[in-house]
């Protein structure tokens, strides 16, 4: 009649190289849209630059979204 003893869940480790990886790629796949859109504008080393100005935020925000469970 007693309860079965149960052990707690494990969380899910941290992966650093992983969260890395999703930065770099969401930074560089707004870099080369930014490329694709400064094309048929006349310049595309400014549309990547802008691509990937615009690529940080978008990169922490998929970061963020990812491991969220993490930062609670």
């Amino acid at each position: 009649m007693l309860a079965v003893p149960m052990e707690p869940a494990a969380r899910p480790s941290f992966q650093p190289a992983a969260a890395g990886g999703v930065l770099i790629g969401t930074i560089l796949a707004c870099a080369a849209l930014g490329a694709l859109a400064g094309w048929p504008a006349g310049s595309v080393a400014f549309g990547a630059v802008i691509g990937g100005a615009v690529g940080i935020p978008v990169g922490v925000f998929a970061v963020y979204r990812r491991y969220r469970s993490f930062f609670a």
